[in-house]
């Protein structure tokens, strides 16, 4: 499949056991940049279509989890070989689809590609151990087996990368899927599943429902647990949403990969290199718009370098480029997703207000007659928001609440013990960074924080293909995606006793332990 075939009528398909399987109601995908603009209408599954889902990606187990892992890393390969040919095709409607930058597009599809060519070799290495037995003639061994049908739920804000985060570990590890996209990029993820198809999975194997989350198709998703329809679920979204997915797993015994929100600390120490830290911070702050789960949301400043260091920053936020990413390359960011982001981010505005916070530039919604003097093109076509600075505490709700979207809170703290102690005083612990030139403040900053990933001198956000991603306390619950760590969440292990005495032979009770030669001792001597 190549982009340029795809349906030119505007009404897609569920595609469930390789079959496009269309429903009563639909609901539409705008370009962020341009909401005249509509991509496409997508079916809402109903909850007999995701049961049905589920039951056939539970038949098309039976026969791929006994596939070769080595085969199933070669599909792998070939998903890979189809992303790259499709590479700016794919960039350019995840750009218009969801409003960031060809940059950032290229990025999120690039995370695929290596996704793809991380779990390939994979395949080839999903080791067990042989483990040498207390008793004679016997054999111990582990092994890795799949889990089953895999639930999944996933964000609008990387329709390609984090869904690739999911799917291909998933997959090489031998399970089946029913994955519910994100009604933010629902034509992005379409296009991504139909080159997963042409990779050469055999139907059933991956089975899209489109729809919405609560009350919808994610809803009738999760709820497919407590039917034992599935054997694990893989969720991002937000913390409150992830506490609800896990509290029916834990009544089924599942153990669900959550990745959730974040309130980010980037800290800049009294001997940072200040210009590198406020290229940093202006990147944490403002890239996709802030709609990032490792976006930074407080910028601790140490206390000697705090007046210089809002004063650069304050000059570099004031000449940030906004507008449409495929009409003017050279912006930072472009629209929020979709207008329900907007609304939901304007609300902070009152909250930073209310808790006394000092508003230093932005906060409200880009218009034609209030408009950012980098603003291109025109605001009233999407919607834009701009870019926020407020000076906060430790305690307000600005200070604690995930925002998602272009803001950022300076405050100033004394010292690497008050940057830690005031990073580790919110809920979250996903992402961090510190600026320091100083190893010991580094090193403490890295023992010492309660995050799940940790940037020196470079910014909170950005993850690669074989690295653990993934954070605690309301960030997640210790599950990891990427890298070899991933493995873990979609696979169990099954240790096998192969005795070969011909005999019954117990362990611990049957054992030949030695008895000592007798007792020495050195005073003797």
């Amino acid at each position: 499949m190549t982009l340029s075939t795809l349906p030119t009528v505007k009404r897609f398909s569920h595609l469930i056991g390789g079959k496009a399987v269309s429903s009563a109601e639909y609901f539409r995908s705008h370009n962020s940049s341009k909401l005249s603009d509509v991509l496409g209408e997508f079916p809402i599954a109903t909850l007999e279509q995701v049961r049905e889902a589920c039951l056939t990606a539970r038949e098309a187990f039976k026969t791929w989890g006994k596939t070769p892992a080595p085969i199933r890393g070669e599909i792998i390969g070939q998903i890979g070989t189809a992303l790259t040919r499709e590479k700016e095709n794919l960039s350019q409607l995840l750009s218009r689809e969801m409003g960031k930058t060809l940059k950032e597009a290229r990025g999120d599809v690039q995370e695929a590609i290596d996704t793809c060519h991380f779990f390939q070799s994979e395949g080839r290495r999903l080791y067990g151990q042989t483990v040498p037995s207390e008793m004679a003639n016997k054999e111990l061994k582990t092994y890795r087996r799949p889990l089953g049908v895999v639930g999944m739920v996933t964000a609008g804000n990387f329709p390609v990368a984090v869904p690739s985060w999911k799917i291909i570990p998933a997959l090489v590890t031998g399970n089946t899927i029913v994955w519910k996209p994100s009604e933010d990029a629902p034509l992005t993820s379409y296009a991504f599943a139909k080159l997963l198809e042409e990779g050469g999975l055999p139907s059933g194997v991956l089975n899209v429902v489109f729809g919405m989350g609560g009350g919808s198709t994610g809803e009738h998703l999760v709820n497919m647990m407590d039917e034992s329809l599935l054997g694990k679920f893989a969720f991002t979204g937000s913390t409150a949403v992830g506490r609800q997915i896990g509290a029916i797993a834990g009544r089924n015994l599942l153990h669900p990969t959550l990745e959730l929100g974040g309130k980010n600390p980037l800290v800049v120490m009294r001997d940072a290199d200040l210009e590198n830290a406020v290229s940093g911070a202006l990147w944490a702050s403002f890239g996709t718009a802030g709609q990032r789960c490792t976006s930074a949301g407080n910028i601790l400043l140490d206390a000697p370098i705090y007046d210089q260091f809002k004063a650069m920053f304050l000059e570099r936020v004031k000449n940030i480029r906004i507008g449409n990413p495929l009409e003017f390359e050279d912006v930072l960011y472009g629209p929020f997703i979709n207008e329900r982001f907007l609304k939901t981010w304007l609300e902070h505005v009152e909250w930073g207000h209310a808790d006394g916070a000092t508003l230093l530039y932005g906060g409200a919604q880009v218009t034609a007659e209030h408009k950012p003097s980098g603003f291109q093109g025109d605001p009233a076509a999407g919607p834009y928001g701009w870019p926020t600075v407020w000076e906060a505490q430790k305690g307000m709700k600005i200070f604690q609440t995930e925002v998602f979207g272009p803001t950022i809170n300076l405050v100033k703290v004394d010292g690497i013990q008050d940057a830690l102690e005031v990073s580790n005083s919110v809920e979250y612990g996903l992402s961090s960074a510190i600026y320091t030139n100083n190893r010991e403040w580094a090193y403490a900053f890295q023992e010492g924080i309660q995050a799940g990933m940790t940037s020196i001198n470079n910014s909170t956000t950005g993850a690669e293909a074989h690295m653990p991603f993934g954070g605690v306390k309301g960030s997640g619950n210790g599950t990891r995606e990427s890298g070899i760590w991933v493995l873990d969440g979609y696979t169990y292990w099954h240790g096998v006793n192969d005795d070969v005495s011909g005999k019954l032979q117990l362990a611990q009770m049957d054992t030949q332990y030695l008895e000592p030669r007798g007792e020495f001792k050195v005073s003797d001597l």
